[in-house]
């Protein structure tokens, strides 16, 4: 597998949003609404999203992180941010590990980095890119639903 599928899979192309665009242009203030029968908000899809980007990237600096007891405990209990420099920070937060996840993609992919797994740096990748992928669309319907969709740009 190449470096492109990678650089490409983790920016979103074809079928996929991509992951830093769907927050593109959502307040702060509506980050942390969580529609009807909707378990989460924006904000603790996205701080998920860090946490297990964060877990993956330590992986690929070669060293072992410690796994949550429970995945619950990879949600954040709060629905919002507390204003909009938390939001900004979050989200450049989230994409600066993108672009840590995009200069893993172009070192060699076949690389054993989770030995007791035995994968390599390109399977932690590919798990990185789908666990992304997965919620950016759930981020999607979320904004769907608080009439907060689609981004300004389309």
């Amino acid at each position: 597998m190449s470096s492109y599928f990678f650089e490409n899979g983790l920016h979103g192309v074809n079928a996929h949003v991509d992951p830093l665009e769907v927050f593109e242009g959502l307040r702060w203030e509506k980050a942390g609404d969580t529609p009807a029968n909707c378990p989460y908000s924006v904000w603790q899809v996205l701080n998920h999203m860090i946490f297990w980007q964060d877990f993956y990237l330590t992986y690929l600096k070669g060293k072992v992180p410690e796994h949550p007891e429970h995945d619950a405990d990879s949600w954040p209990d709060e629905a919002g941010p507390s204003n909009e420099t938390e939001w900004s920070d979050t989200l450049l937060q989230f994409s600066k590990g993108l672009k840590e996840a995009d200069s893993e993609a172009k070192k060699d992919l076949n690389e054993l980095k989770d030995v007791r797994l035995q994968r390599t740096r390109g399977e932690i990748l590919a798990t990185l890119m789908a666990h992304n992928s997965y919620h950016t669309g759930q981020i999607a319907l979320i904004r769907q639903l608080i009439e907060e969709w689609p981004p300004p740009s389309w």
